[in-house]
This record gives structure tokens, sequence and C-alpha cells, in this order.
């Protein structure tokens, strides 16, 4: 078949982080030069991942059972921005920015609910050296001794910056104690200090995270690792500085860091961009030492964009790392005002991240292609390159390792251009599974647009395929959310 290409531009919705694979998500940003490129991720084993139960497979040919995207759950409608979540006994305890308390608090039974926002302060009273009206970003968690650790930021009377404090308690609802009648870090010549989240290494070694507040005087905003004794609160060595505001898609803001660690490798969660807009985000960083050097995602991890408006903003985040699932907690812009928390699940490709109901992109040309080709220079296509001439039966692109973290319905997004003279499709099957068709109106050649279909995906990995249908079709990549 032949082709007269007419070259148009049309920009597709921003999505969310990591090069992976086919994959990248996240809105378009500068790319650091330290990304990591396809071939420095461990390989995915597709085939195996491809290997469904009967019933998955069934359920991914059967378009009646995908439903739409499952977008993050809203589960406390009320101002309570930061949130820090942690599990104690049986019960889960959340922790947020002061809203008319220095340490707002909600328990629940699950994660995903029901919350019970909690009528009393779990820190009456702040250290002798802060005043209340600016109580941030808590982090709670439980130390070798049996009693509850708190660290706070708060507005430090005698500079008029943000510090960190530490408070104890014997009950995870508090009342909390301060600890010491100075901040526990405050380097005020760096603007002061904010957002401190604890992390407990498989050796049991303790670490305290924090960010200097250098947006506060127009300086380089750092986060650091800092080693501490088992109380938390006795410092082993000095601080080191693993990552920095250097990106143009963070508007010159990082904060809220947390940690995890996903078998050898160290993941550092952070937000960035302005939080009262929608331009604030999630990312995240990763390395094979707690003290890095760590490289950042390729994309955010979580957008609004991303996320196609269901959280507008979404940051602050905490890990919850759950017998039951893991998930991600992060606040969100809410209609009514304030930032309410939301839950998602968290699954690891590979030991990367990825956010159920959050996009991430599958370029289409570094899938496995049968009797059609890769077309270069392609104008307005993402990376530039599109799979072309799908034109004969035989035709087809295998998109391989697409890791989702549980089993259900999802949204696929093909970006495409259709210069046939009528609709265009293709055959869709998910898993060696026929799961129907997708059509693409005709847009012109190098004009892209994105058709959707819903399918149901497997816990892990998956594959999609896309064969030959009628008329002619290049695709651009795929998005799932």
């Amino acid at each position: 078949m032949s082709r007269a290409f007419s070259r148009a531009l049309v920009a597709g919705p921003a999505v969310a982080a990591l090069t992976l694979g086919l994959l990248t998500t996240g809105s378009a940003a500068a790319t650091p030069a330290a990304a990591p490129s396809p071939a420095a991720t461990p390989a995915a084993t597709p085939a195996a991942g491809a290997a469904a139960s009967s019933d998955v497979a069934a359920a991914a040919g059967d378009d009646v059972a995908a439903q739409a995207t499952v977008r993050p759950s809203l589960v406390l409608d009320r101002d309570f921005p930061d949130p820090d979540v942690s599990k104690f006994g049986d019960t889960y305890y959340a922790y947020a920015t002061n809203e008319g308390k220095n340490l707002p608090w909600a328990t629940a039974p699950d994660p995903d609910g029901p919350w019970t926002y909690r009528s009393t302060d779990a820190l009456p009273d702040l250290g002798a050296w802060a005043k209340e009206g600016r109580t941030w970003a808590p982090d709670v968690s439980r130390r070798s001794d049996g009693r509850y650790l708190l660290y706070y930021t708060a507005w430090h009377a005698a500079s008029d910056r943000q510090c960190i404090g530490a408070a104890l308690s014997d009950s995870p609802g508090g009342p909390f104690a301060p600890v010491g009648t100075q901040p526990l870090v405050c380097p005020l010549d760096a603007g002061g200090a904010i957002d401190a989240s604890s992390f407990v290494d498989t050796d049991g070694t303790r670490y305290l995270v924090w960010k200097n507040d250098g947006n506060a005087i127009g300086a380089t905003t750092w986060i650091h690792v800092q080693r501490v004794a088992a109380d938390g609160i006795t410092f082993q060595g000095g601080a080191t500085q693993v990552l920095r505001n250097d990106r143009a898609d963070e508007a010159g803001i990082i904060e809220a860091p947390v940690i995890t660690k996903v078998g050898g490798r160290y993941v550092l969660f952070y937000s960035a961009g302005p939080y009262t807009t929608n331009q604030y985000g999630t990312s995240y960083a990763v390395s094979s030492s707690i003290t890095g050097p760590y490289t950042k995602a390729f994309r955010f991890l979580m957008t609004t964009d991303s996320l196609d408006g269901a959280v507008g903003g979404p940051g602050g985040a905490d890990v919850l790392r759950d017998a039951g699932g893991d998930k991600l907690v992060f606040h969100g812009h809410r209609a009514a005002g304030g930032r309410g928390m939301y839950v998602a699940d968290l699954g690891w490709a590979d030991g990367y991240p990825v956010v159920r109901g959050s996009r991430v992109r599958y370029e289409a040309e570094r899938g496995t292609l049968n009797n059609c080709s890769v077309r270069e220079n392609a104008a307005g296509a993402s990376d530039g390159k599109v799979v072309a001439y799908i034109d004969h039966a035989d035709s087809f692109v295998d998109v391989g390792s697409i890791y989702v973290p549980t089993t259900g319905s999802y949204s696929l997004h093909v970006g495409y251009a259709n210069g046939s003279a009528g609709t265009a499709s293709h055959t869709v099957t998910v898993n060696g599974a026929a799961a129907g068709s997708i059509s693409y109106p005709v847009t012109g050649w190098d004009t892209w647009r994105q058709a959707t279909k819903d399918v149901t995906l497997q816990a892990g990995w998956n594959t999609i395929r896309l064969g030959k249908g009628t008329a002619f079709t290049e695709v651009d990549y795929i998005e799932v959310a």
C-alpha cells in the first residue's frame, strides 16, 4: 500500500514515570542525562508473564467483562494533606498536615476504608522552639522499643523558617510529647527543613529522610538521607544529599520524600511542582544504595493528566507495603477545597513502581513486529517512530512487558494515525485470547489521535497484540491505565 504523508502535529495527553523496557510514563518533560534507557532496565519475560490461567484468558477475551479504568479512590473526603499511613496492630493510621489541629489523624480497618477522622489532636503541644500555624507533613513509625516516633515540621519561632522536630508516644493515636527544646533538623542557612520521613532498612538500620527548604530562600533544594540510631533521634554521621531540584518539569520544587526498598533497589518517591496547582505530581528515583546515586524516572509516575483528571495535583505520597497488596496513599485537590486522601493499588514491575489508574506508555515500535515495519522520522509521533504497514493478514505488533498491579479492568489507549478513506480497525488479542477489535476514525497520515478500548488484564505481565483489521492505520504507542 502506498501512503501520501501529510505532516501534522497533534499533541496527545500527558501520561505518568520511568523508561521500563517498552514503558515510558509521565508528562512530556526534559529528560535527565542519567535517565535509564530500555537497555539498562532488567529484561522482562513476557512469555512467562503471558501464561494466563484459562479463567483470566477467557475474561480478557470477553468484551462484556471489561469495564472502565479503575481510578484511585477518595477515601477521606476532607482536607487531609500530606498523608502518612502505617499499620499498627490490626488498624491503619493516617496522619496529615495541620487543619485546626497540630496533628490530625484517622483510622481504618483497611487501606481502602472506611476511614474515621478522629476528634483529638495527636500532638497537643509543639516543641518549645515552635509556634503553631504551620505544622506540616508528619511521619509516625514504631521503634524497636515499642514506642511511637513522630517527625513533624513546624514554624521555628526564632527564625520564621520551617524546621523538623520529634515527639514520642506510647500509643499511635498520641498524645505525642515533643523531644527536647530545640528542633531535630534546622539548617537555617539552607532555608530550614521540611517533610521528614523514616526508613528502616532490611538490616534494621534506621534513616531519617528530609528536604532542606531551599525554595523559601531561592536556594538549591536537596533531599537528604541521615543515618540515625534505633531511637530515631540520635544522628550517626552526617547527612548525604541524594537528590536535587534540577529538572524543568519539577518547576524548581521537589519535596515529600519517602523511601522504600524492593529487592535490592531503593525507590525514593517525591513530589514536584507547585502544590497549589494541577502541575503538582509524583515522581521517583532509584538507586542500589540508600545514599545514592539516585537516577530519576524518565517521566512522572502520577500527574493530573496521567490520571485523566480524576485527581488534581496528585502528590504528598506515602507507600504502604501491605500483606493485602501494596498501596500508594496521596492527596489531591477537592472541588470543595483542600486536599483529600486518595488510595491506589501499587505494583512493582521488576522493582519499578506502577500505579493502577495512572497511564503508562509503551512505544509500539519497541514491540515484536511481524510482517510490518518501523517508520522513523514520523512527524509529531512519540519518539518520532511508529509501526507502519500493518497491511497483511499475518501483520501484527505484540506489545509485551505490560505490567499491572492487580487483575481487573483497564483502558487501552492507542495513539494512531489513519489516512484511509474511512474508519479502520485492528484486532486485539490479550495474553493469547481474542479480545475483539479497536476502531480508528479517519485523521489523515501523521495526524495523531487516540482510540480507546477497555480490556481485562491479569496481575503482573501481559502482552497485547494489534493485528490487521479493516483499512489501514499506523500505531504510535499504547497507554494502559
